[in-house]
């Protein structure tokens, strides 16, 4: 039987990605998308729901798929104000791994981030650490989380950081491990539906994991 997908993210760099990958996959048959504003482009396996997704929970009825993908991120620069930025890179991936639980999607791949520790100073690391805690709670049967280091790409927006740490990452690449290189939207997308296809038992994925994984997707 064919499967169906939810993507959680999908009008974002690495989601985008991930969306055409599977509408390409002769293994799915329906890509739902949850997101706040409609999508540019159309495809007879796009069902589209424009929705607030702090309010996920209201569309447990819809939020039934055989693998759900979770690109959910925002910066400190898009959303500033503290409260917002936990509802969205914190609250928004645990009420789908509680709708995951609910109507029985065993499996949940959520991106997170290099360093995330429920225990960090770092407000964005603790964030991802105390996310993937939680949703490990809901004791999803396959759940991945995959850490990557920088994400890299063509992005819509500018990111004068980013931006930065790709030149810097340029002239002493050669210096860094692997797990803290940059890595490709694209990539993490590949990876991320190569873990449907076969079972992993890892479930922190970091980048240099990604990479190899992705390597396996055809």
């Amino acid at each position: 039987m064919k499967k169906k997908a939810i993507i959680l993210g999908a009008t974002g760099l690495t989601g985008s990605h991930l969306l055409q990958l599977l509408l390409k996959d002769t293994d799915y048959d329906c890509v739902k998308v949850f997101t706040r504003k409609k999508l540019t482009i159309s495809h007879p396996k796009i069902e589209e729901h424009v929705i607030d997704l702090l309010k996920l929970s209201d569309y447990a009825e819809e939020f039934i798929a055989d693998v759900v993908f979770c690109c959910i991120g925002t910066t400190k620069a898009k959303t500033p104000d503290k409260t917002l930025y936990r509802a969205i890179d914190y609250g928004i991936p645990i009420e789908a791994a509680k709708l995951c639980k609910q109507n029985s999607i065993n499996q949940y791949i959520v991106i997170s981030a290099l360093g995330a520790n429920a225990k960090s100073k770092v407000l964005y690391s603790r964030l991802k650490g105390e996310m993937e805690r939680d949703v490990l709670a809901q004791h999803i049967e396959q759940t991945h989380f995959l850490q990557p280091s920088l994400i890299v790409g063509n992005r819509k927006e500018k990111r004068t950081g980013e931006d930065f740490s790709k030149q810097l990452m340029k002239i002493v690449g050669f210096l860094i491990p692997p797990r803290y290189k940059m890595i490709e939207a694209e990539t993490i997308a590949k990876a991320m539906v190569q873990l449907t296809r076969k079972a992993y038992k890892e479930v922190i994925i970091t980048s240099e994991e990604i990479k190899l994984i992705a390597k396996q997707y055809e």
